[in-house]
């Protein structure tokens, strides 16, 4: 598995944030990003593997900030058995908790997003930070 997008929103309903590098914490997720504080949703990871699957189905090149998720993670398919698992992306180490829900708003920005989503867990995962850290755009990662 490998990071291959970082990114973040400063306040709900504004764009999704894209950087190279981030810091993650326990207290505040990714740094900056408004949904960071602890809980069960406190950070959310999307598998690009799929996002271009669902692309493809759609027809459209749409861009993974659409999806609003935080980390896009190559060589992954997020599934049901992953909730409890731990990711390690250094010394970064965030247990998946739970599926990620899509909402209507998906169809506000690509029609047919929504139900595209809406199956087999391909609106991704969101995780709680158990260790922080530093990450960074091409790093690997791996489950405990």
């Amino acid at each position: 598995m490998r990071i291959e997008k970082i990114a973040y929103k400063e306040e709900r309903g504004q764009p999704m944030l894209e950087v190279a590098t981030s810091q993650i914490s326990l207290e505040a997720g990714l740094a900056g990003d408004i949904s960071g504080k602890p809980g069960t949703r406190q950070i959310t990871l999307l598998s690009a593997d799929v996002w271009q699957e669902v692309c493809a189905e759609l027809s459209e090149q749409v861009p993974w900030t659409v999806r609003r998720a935080n980390l896009l993670v190559a060589g992954v398919r997020f599934k049901q058995s992953d909730v409890g698992r731990i990711l390690h992306i250094g010394d970064v180490q965030i247990e998946i908790t739970r599926e990620t829900v899509p909402c209507k708003l998906m169809d506000a920005q690509v029609s047919g997003l929504l139900a595209a989503l809406n199956k087999e867990w391909r609106g991704g995962v969101c995780g709680r930070v158990v260790a922080g850290g530093n990450i960074e755009v091409g790093d690997n990662a791996h489950w405990a």
